[in-house]
């Protein structure tokens, strides 16, 4: 029970890649706060998911490009657990189109959600991760930061900015027992990636060398590495969880 008496919190956990990461960080005893921008009834589910194993959880609803929410947030979480020694910012939306006919609405609500409310709550989780002297912060980007995507200029960037902000992060706390690392996953098997059009999806296949779609699981298995003990000396670095497709 490598997270036994750790409280992790992970944004949109409710479903996909973040309810696996919940779960998974659950399997090694962690208590889990998750936040969720509409689905209730999913969000539910992952608590009940939770529990299921013998973990305590709590959904929040919560907008994590609002300043106040993100504060809220993090308030009922220590209210709830007393600490917070592990931060997943995996909340993200796409609102995709060719550059040319991209809304500006689209591109600000898109760096909103992923990249500023990943700046959010990294702000007011790492406040008590540095009276602790204690903490993991597991960022989620995208191998579209690192190799880049047509008709997701808005979402590159702000995954892109993801990588930045974990870089600068870290070199931060990490004086202060605080890491701070990001995963970048490829195509994953989602809600998100079943929406895709069938050639869509048998291209990015073909553009994987191990030649399929990872698992919501291969992605959190790599964030509860990455928030474990076993890598107090990894800090500043981008993990890419993708088949090899950004080599």
């Amino acid at each position: 029970m490598k997270f036994e008496g750790k409280t992790a919190l992970v944004t949109g956990g409710s479903r996909g890649i973040g309810r696996a990461i919940c779960l998974e960080l659950a399997e090694g005893g962690a208590n889990v706060v998750l936040c969720y921008a509409g689905n209730e009834a999913a969000a539910q589910e992952t608590v009940q998911a939770v529990e299921a194993l013998g973990a305590k959880a709590l959904a929040v609803h919560c907008d994590v490009s609002d300043a106040a929410g993100v504060d809220g947030l993090v308030k009922a979480a220590v209210e709830t657990f007393g600490r917070i020694d592990i931060l997943v910012n995996n909340a993200g939306i796409t609102r995709d189109n060719l550059l040319m006919r991209m809304s500006e609405a689209d591109f600000d609500q898109v760096v909103a959600a992923n990249l500023k409310g990943a700046f959010l709550c990294m702000k007011a989780v790492s406040k008590l991760m540095l009276k602790q002297r204690y903490g993991r912060i597991v960022n989620l980007s995208s191998v579209v930061a690192l190799r880049g995507n047509a008709g997701q200029v808005n979402y590159a960037a702000s995954k892109a900015g993801i990588i930045g902000m974990t870089k600068s992060l870290a070199k931060e706390l990490a004086s202060r027992g605080v890491t701070v690392n990001a995963v970048a996953p490829g195509f994953i098997e989602t809600d998100m990636t079943a929406a895709l059009p069938e050639a869509a999806r048998t291209a990015a296949q073909g553009s994987i060398p191990m030649n399929r779609l990872g698992g919501p699981e291969d992605v959190a298995k790599a964030a509860a590495f990455l928030a474990g003990d076993g890598a107090a000396y990894i800090t500043g670095q981008v993990l890419a969880v993708d088949g090899g497709m950004s080599m």
